[in-house]
């Protein structure tokens, strides 16, 4: 089983306490589960660098990258691969969001963003945004 580890940014929009998510492409591992975007970290790559690079490709965007908002994991038995996952608060600076590699994507409030299908991986990140969604206008 290989080890994986996954950045993800909690990019917050152009109105406050709106969240970009994006939707996994057709094809995927967990295909059209939403999900905090980012990717995965390539050997020699910085987890920031990593979360910029696949922003850039994933959407055409650029963000200010923060402090980690939440880490996650979770073994994917049916994938056999185990994910450390690190989500990061993010500010969205520039680019209007593209489906370049994602199905689709959208600018959801937190009550939504709770409701959304998305991957065990983002449990914990659900569960603070949960605890701490007062702090969410």
């Amino acid at each position: 089983m290989g080890r994986v580890l996954v950045v993800a940014g909690l990019i917050e929009g152009p109105q406050p306490g709106r969240f970009l998510v994006s939707r996994r492409p057709a094809g995927a591992h967990l295909a059209f589960a939403w999900e905090f975007p980012g990717g995965k970290v390539e050997p020699c790559e910085s987890p920031v660098s990593a979360l910029e690079r696949e922003l850039a490709e994933e959407l055409g965007i650029e963000v200010e990258v923060g402090d980690v908002f939440a880490v996650g994991h979770h073994v994917y038995t049916d994938a056999d691969k185990e994910v450390v996952l690190l989500v990061y608060r993010c500010r969205w600076v520039r680019g209007e969001p593209q489906c370049l590699e994602v199905a689709e994507w959208q600018w959801v409030d937190v009550d939504t963003l709770l409701a959304l299908p998305m991957p065990p991986a983002d449990v914990p990140v659900l569960a603070r945004l949960r605890r701490e969604r007062a702090a969410f206008p």
